[in-house]
């Protein structure tokens, strides 16, 4: 793989790349708290299906930086997007299959919603993704509320402390919580916990989890997406959606089928947790074949 950086938006972004230049585009994204090492066994598999395949590090992570000191370190849903889009018009890709989970699944799902026409199809762990900020403050069942308990510490001063202190050991705890069943090494791990010592990574991330909960405003810049994102747009693109049914943060999504208009694929990974590309790279990788083929069919 290639790392290179680009100028995208606010951001000076770090990507690898691998596979033939002329491919069909393919740009994977990570969540929290991961990085791009999450794809590093599943994109090999893509590239030799033809896939030029790209992996940023988002906002806040690893060697992405923001180019002005003045830019808001918004973590909001809306900035994940711009940039996402950002990062193909600097790439010069018109249009691309996009996959991701969590962070950078919810990336993906906000453009195929509002930007149908720059994606060819999409792969999405937990099937829709792009958040209800204004029913935010609606309650959820207990056991749901009690696996968000990382959302509420983030939301005091004590929260932001502790993962200013220690990031790694807070970030090791959430995978352990979340992949009950993946069986990662010190190395692994430390492979991706470099990402977490970019300077923007606790403002970032901080901000997200209060925005979400409509706690903090967002960045003025992205209010026109955060306004669209209201009406919880469908998504018409060619989809596959997948669940780990061992995820240790989110119980299931089968019931977000509604959300989808076009050809749409719902699939669970048994023994599966919240990590999906990393844990299962060879389905993850015929996930992102079968919704290619989706959009030829």
């Amino acid at each position: 793989m290639q790392q290179r950086t680009v100028t995208a938006g606010v951001l000076e972004v770090t990507y690898l790349e691998t596979g033939p230049a002329n491919g069909w585009p393919c740009i994977l994204s990570h969540g929290f708290p991961y990085d791009v090492q999450t794809y590093v066994e599943a994109s090999p598999l893509l590239a030799a299906a033809g896939a030029r395949v790209i992996l940023p590090w988002l906002r806040g992570y690893g060697p992405t930086r923001f180019l002005s000191p003045d830019t808001p370190r918004s973590g909001e849903q809306a900035a994940l997007a711009a940039d996402l889009l950002a990062l193909m018009d600097a790439l010069g890709i018109g249009r691309a299959v996009l996959g991701g989970y969590d962070w950078g699944g919810r990336a993906s799902c906000i453009v195929a919603a509002l930007w149908p026409e720059r994606v060819e199809a999409l792969v999405s762990g937990n099937s829709y993704n792009i958040q209800n900020i204004p029913r935010s403050g609606e309650p959820e069942a207990p056991e749901v509320e009690a696996s968000f308990w990382y959302q509420y510490y983030f939301h005091s001063e004590r929260g932001r402390r502790g993962l200013e202190r220690d990031r790694r050991a807070l970030a090791r705890t959430l995978w352990r919580m979340w992949s009950p069943t993946w069986a990662f090494d010190a190395a692994e791990f430390e492979r991706t916990a470099a990402a977490f010592d970019n300077p923007d990574f606790v403002e970032v991330v901080i901000h997200s989890y209060r925005h979400r909960f409509g706690l903090v405003p967002g960045d003025p810049a992205y209010a026109h997406i955060e306004t669209q994102l209201v009406a919880q747009p469908r998504i018409s693109v060619p989809t596959v959606a997948i669940d780990g049914n061992r995820d240790g943060v989110n119980t299931g999504t089968a019931t977000h089928a509604s959300q989808f208009t076009g050809p749409f694929d719902y699939r669970v990974f048994e023994g599966g947790g919240h990590n999906l590309p990393q844990e299962r790279p060879s389905d993850w990788a015929q996930a992102v074949l079968d919704a290619r083929a989706m959009a030829r069919a």
